[in-house]
């Protein structure tokens, strides 16, 4: 015996549940249900922001708001135009949720826990009575002249309208693919980078402004980067991983990372720096204390490397040791063998061909009445909020398209 819905969204998450309460909220006589696979909902939600949940960040112009996504950018411009941060901001306060503002700009509820928002999602859902059934793994789908039927393990669905919204579920792309739309591969983004090099063996949690690149490439990134037990982490590294995913793993994670510690400041600055600060403390250790803006444990570690005794006094360096230096400094190889995943905010650069979507609406453009929001399309950002904004915005215009033609 089959049940049956108005609406039918697959994936119990944030684009889901975001979904359904805003098809609800714009037509209270439609009958709607969430399917998720697990036994709970909203787990990304959970773990998102360290347990806090960074729920979106504070760029409010859209034209802005779209260089955050690697893939995604030129198509999200139309749906950020319809909803963006602001309006992320608005709504929670409507239903009771007060976000704040941090120095990088992300925002988390004043109360720094996740488990603000899934009560909000919770308690509206209860609200407007929409049915949440966990332990349904969707198996098929089948689309007829009139409804989507959906098979789980346990039970049948027919529904007039089908919201895709299961993140990066490599099997439900495995079985929209097989009713025949196009998958984009996916590969891992916002990862951090496997790296075993004496420079940087004993200084897990030095942190430095530096720039980044991928040899042989036209990959590169700038911001902080953290030294970690592993390799390299930090805003300047995951940023290069997200751009780069395709290319880093044709590689197979196997590359020569060029760092520069001084940012911006090239070879000849750096080199005419040196021998300025070599005139100034001719008489002091070059191993010290640090002339650049970096922790003097990196200053000490880079000196080293560069083949100069911590104590040599800086009147003493010859030319050689001071392009040793400059080199180092600027242009540091590193070997980089392989990645880790960024904490538990796992990303994946893939999904559904962003061809096949028409984003004023977020209809497929395959079958009528198929829908998606969220992480299950190839669309995909750095970290800071900007994930969860796509699955607001996408699960939005879905909500009004669905709402207005049902």
């Amino acid at each position: 015996m089959s049940k049956s819905y108005d609406v039918v969204i697959a994936g119990g998450g944030a684009a889901g549940f975001f979904t359904a309460i805003n098809i609800a909220e714009a037509n209270s006589k439609l009958k709607i249900a969430i399917l998720e696979r697990s036994k709970d909902v909203l787990q990304k939600v959970r773990v998102s922001g360290g347990g806090r949940c960074n729920v979106t960040h504070a760029c409010f112009v859209p034209d802005e708001l779209v260089k955050f996504y690697p893939r995604g950018e030129k198509e999200l411009r139309g749906p950020f135009n319809r909803f963006c941060s602001g309006d992320t901001i608005e709504w929670f306060e409507k239903r009771g949720v007060e976000l704040k503002i941090e120095d990088d700009g992300r925002m988390f509820p004043v109360t720094d826990s996740s488990q603000t928002i899934i009560d909000c999602f919770l308690e509206a859902t209860k609200r407007l009575g929409i049915h949440i059934l966990t332990g349904e793994s969707i198996q098929s789908l089948y689309k007829s002249d009139s409804h989507w039927k959906i098979d789980t393990q346990n039970q049948t669905y027919i529904a007039q309208s089908l919201v895709m919204a299961t993140g990066s579920s490599t099997k439900m792309w495995d079985i929209l693919a097989a009713i025949g739309h196009t998958i984009v591969e996916p590969v891992p983004s916002l990862f951090t980078f496997n790296i075993k090099d004496p420079r940087i063996k004993d200084l897990m949690g030095v942190s430095a402004q530096a720039s980044v690149k991928v040899k042989g490439t036209r990959l590169e990134a700038t911001g902080p980067l953290l030294i970690t037990h592993w390799g390299m982490s930090g805003p300047g590294i995951l940023r290069l991983s997200a751009w780069g995913a395709r290319e880093l793993a044709t590689k197979n994670y196997q590359f020569t990372l060029i760092v520069n510690w001084l940012d911006d400041m090239d070879a000849e600055n750096c080199e005419t720096q040196l021998k300025s600060i070599k005139q100034e403390n001719a008489k002091k250790a070059v191993g010290k204390k640090s002339p650049f803006a970096f922790p003097n444990r990196l200053w000490e570690s880079l000196v080293t490397a560069s083949g100069i005794d911590p104590e040599t006094r800086w009147a003493d360096l010859s030319k050689k040791q001071i392009d040793a230096l400059t080199q180092q400094l600027t242009n540091a190889h590193f070997q980089v063998n392989g990645k880790s995943t960024f904490k538990e905010e796992f990303v994946t650069a893939g999904g559904i061909s962003l061809k096949e979507v028409n984003f004023k609406t977020m209809e497929s453009k395959v079958f009528p009445n198929l829908y998606f929001a969220g992480e299950i399309l190839d669309i995909d950002a750095i970290t800071g909020g900007f994930n969860f904004q796509n699955a607001w915005t996408g699960g939005y215009i879905a909500a009004q398209s669905i709402a207005g033609t049902l």
